[in-house]
């Protein structure tokens, strides 16, 4: 039994990575980007300020870990999002992405602002950019399902802005306002042109 308790006990550096992680998020949440630090963390992880450091030598290492939990999570988000809708409609599609909106501005505010902080941190850290670049790419692959790659970049990028606009407004968008952007971006319009390859598919072309 002894022994039991002792196994139990062992020290998990994976297990302590990821309650220094959660703990992060949740600094972030409570006092913004500027408001972490190492001894912060660990009193909310309940662990040494040395197990802090020694898993995430510098503050940046921190967000870092913050920020790709958070894509992550965005990832599986999206995944489970288009699984269950294997086909939908502009007009569908469109109210879809405004219900998802008006919830970032309601319940889900808390944790769309910490994960704003996150992504905006790549702002003046160009190691976190990369990382950074997966939340609209994730973005465009979940809606390529169901309109063309220049409409899906568009709505992705409108989405984004859309959203910091709400967190960071005084007033966030009506919903009205929102669906009326993102009928607009995602509705066919015969008078427009067919939508041009992107760039990298004329790179790609060209070299053949």
């Amino acid at each position: 039994m002894a022994g039991q308790g002792a196994a139990k006990r062992r020290y998990d550096p994976r297990r302590r990575k990821a309650e220094i992680t959660t703990a992060t998020e949740k600094v972030i949440a409570e006092r913004g980007i500027e408001g972490l630090t190492h001894r912060a963390v660990a009193e909310r992880a309940g662990v040494p300020l040395g197990a802090t450091t020694y898993h995430f030598a510098t503050k940046d290492d921190l967000i870092q870990a913050a920020l790709q939990r958070a894509v992550d999570r965005y990832a599986a988000y999206l995944a489970d999002w288009v699984a269950q809708r294997p086909e939908l409609t502009p007009e569908q599609l469109t109210v879809l992405l405004t219900d998802a909106l008006m919830g970032c501005f309601g319940p889900q505010r808390d944790s769309q602002v910490m994960e704003f902080e996150l992504y905006l941190a790549a702002l003046r850290r160009p190691a976190l950019r990369p990382i950074a670049d997966r939340f609209i790419e994730l973005s465009i692959d979940a809606l390529l399902p169901y309109v063309d790659p220049l409409t899906a970049r568009t709505a992705a990028v409108a989405t984004n802005g859309l959203t910091l606009r709400g967190l960071a407004g005084s007033t966030p968008p009506t919903r009205a306002e929102v669906e009326s952007i993102l009928r607009r971006i995602l509705t066919p319009n015969p008078d427009l042109p067919a939508a041009a390859p992107a760039p990298d598919q004329d790179t790609s072309q060209a070299q053949a």
